[in-house]
């Protein structure tokens, strides 16, 4: 019975050693919800000497309770604060008997009596104990969103990348966005991080041990590092490492779940959620971004407005001079965003060290109309947007040539083939003719 009790514990065993039965620690999982602020190693008191001293750890405080006092504590991993949970129950065990909150298992219950032992139980199972987990539950998910908001907040954050080391300061977000854009490593949206600091100090940390982020293995130099995890796409972290857990503001939301669980559940209620009626679905409306600014309108006439104005780019006049269809547009602009991203002028391809540099000399040398010979970007490889979300890609309208040939087209009337007299027309169809050509052939 005791055996069932403190496996489902799944953090002890049973060790049956010539006449003693011997209650041994295995393993005591890290608390995924531990971080800087709220180690799972603060030191706490014994719930049931009557000193306060000596402050244990948490291992050899579970070990000692195990061993002195006979007392295990179910789900261990589960308690939020366990220093405060061992406050809590060392003034509850000093007012009550500890029979009144623990379950009794009696060990060797069909042998002989000098070996028998009790072991206590506390376990959620108690009504109070599980108030008690959820309170502290509850106590650490605002601690940490009190501090996901502070450093939401800080713009005194200063740090190199760990990739091309380049400097950023300001706010966590500029780093995180820099190293998902420019070296494909995506640990996350930084809304969704808590602890940032310690969180790259873990993943350089690895770098510098030249291990791999994802796969974990080690290799001989950073060269071979580096071309590791860029041809195996291993800039990212693996999900099945719980080292990282405690860096996620989802591994917080609800007692005893991981971010797995709560997202598969998540899922599993928009799937029963999900019905046939769009009726109150609204659409957001596409937000249109400059070629060559941040600047956004919500339509084409507005985007079209400012280009020329501010540029100097009259999409307009170019689609006319060079008598552009639709796709040709479509290449045109990939073309034109890829030449800007890499830091090129599109009209006289010099090549600059930044994006306000190629800018500068574009509007210095005007050459925002200065648009190559088409055998430069009327190529297949530009039918690919440069940026997947590209909303200019989806308002490029229609060349009048084009637009007239659609007219056209609808304006010819249909004639239905006259089905009246059978006979002859299955005697004077053309297939009729080709079928008996073909006969005659083979």
């Amino acid at each position: 019975q005791l055996y069932k009790c403190v496996s489902n514990c799944r953090h002890l065993t049973i060790v049956i050693s010539g006449r003693d039965s011997i209650l041994e620690p295995l393993s005591f999982p890290e608390d995924p919800g531990s971080s800087a602020s709220l180690s799972s190693t603060k030191a706490a008191p014994c719930a049931l000497c009557p000193d306060l001293q000596p402050l244990w750890e948490k291992d050899p405080l579970l070990k000692h309770l195990l061993l002195e006092h006979k007392l295990v504590i179910a789900d261990v991993r589960l308690v939020a604060d366990f220093p405060r949970y061992m406050m809590y129950w060392r003034r509850r065990f000093a007012e009550q008997p500890l029979t009144d909150f623990c379950s009794v298992i009696q060990t060797n219950s069909e042998g002989p009596v000098e070996k028998q032992e009790q072991y206590f139980l506390l376990c959620d199972a108690l009504p109070e104990d599980r108030i008690l987990r959820e309170q502290l539950q509850q106590r650490r998910l605002e601690e940490v969103l009190e501090q996901q908001q502070r450093e939401r907040e800080d713009i005194t954050f200063q740090r190199a990348c760990m990739f091309c080391n380049e400097e950023f300061k300001g706010n966590r977000s500029l780093l995180l966005n820099h190293m998902a854009k420019e070296h494909a490593c995506n640990v996350g949206l930084p809304d969704n991080i808590v602890y940032c600091d310690e969180f790259l100090d873990t993943l350089e940390k690895k770098l510098d041990s030249l291990q791999c982020l994802y796969c974990e293995k080690v290799f001989r130099d950073k060269t071979t590092l580096k071309d590791h995890m860029r041809k195996k796409q291993h800039r990212k972290i693996s999900s099945k490492n719980k080292e990282y857990d405690r860096f996620y503001v989802i591994n917080y939301l609800e007692l005893g779940k991981t971010w797995e669980e709560v997202q598969s559940e998540d899922d599993r209620e928009l799937a029963e959620d999900q019905d046939d009626d769009w009726s109150d679905w609204q659409a957001h409306p596409l937000r249109v971004v400059c070629l060559f600014c941040e600047h956004q309108s919500d339509t084409m006439e507005q985007i079209y407005a400012h280009m020329e104005e501010t540029h100097g780019f009259d999409l307009h006049k170019i689609k006319a001079d060079f008598n552009l269809k639709f796709y040709q547009q479509v290449k045109l602009v990939n073309y034109i965003r890829r030449e800007l991203h890499q830091c090129r002028c599109y009209g006289c391809q010099e090549k600059f060290v930044s994006r306000e540099e190629v800018l500068r000399h574009i509007v210095d040398t005007t050459h925002a109309m200065k648009i190559p010979e088409p055998s430069t970007w009327d190529q297949p490889q530009y039918y690919f947007p440069t940026y997947e979300n590209d909303a200019l890609l989806c308002a490029l309208s229609d060349s009048d040539s084009e637009m007239e040939e659609a007219e056209r087209c609808r304006g010819v009337p249909v004639i239905a083939e006259d089905v009246s007299d059978l006979q002859e027309l299955r005697h004077n169809s053309a297939l009729n003719h080709l079928l008996k050509a073909g006969t005659s052939a083979r």
